[in-house]
């Protein structure tokens, strides 16, 4: 499992489902971190409020790039519809946080060819596998 989150965290373009401009949420952080890391991050929010300095959407289908990464900072029971709008878009991985699982979701999803991570946060497990690099 570790080498697969190692390759899974190279991944360049992430959208963030849940991300707002409130600096106390897992989400803002998470979404900095990326970002100073280079990579290149997609606010989902229901505002459709900027982050980050980030243009955001308030639904995945509204994404006009290709997307590797959903990084779900969602209440489980929402997960199943934010599963079958990544797998609309074509991403590659389902990303649901600390305290997110949702087992009927992830099978969907790796039943569709996502490759699925649960209950873990992306910024730890990139912190364990690439220490505090940060690229420019």
């Amino acid at each position: 499992m570790d080498d697969t989150i190692a390759r899974l965290l190279r991944y360049d373009t992430w959208a963030v489902v849940g991300l707002t401009p409130n600096p106390v949420r897992a989400a803002y952080g998470v979404a900095r971190f990326l970002l100073a890391r280079g990579k290149t991050v997609i606010p989902v929010n229901p505002t459709g409020e900027a982050v980050h300095g980030q243009p955001a959407v308030t639904h995945l289908s509204e994404i006009d790039v290709p997307v590797d990464v959903v990084d779900i900072f969602r209440r489980p029971e929402f997960v199943p519809a934010v599963v079958e709008d990544a797998i609309g878009v074509g991403a590659k991985v389902v990303w649901m946080q600390i305290r997110i699982f949702n087992d009927e979701a992830a099978q969907r999803a790796e039943e569709a060819g996502l490759k699925v991570i649960m209950g873990r946060c992306m910024k730890l497990e990139y912190l364990k596998h690439f220490g505090a690099v940060v690229h420019s």
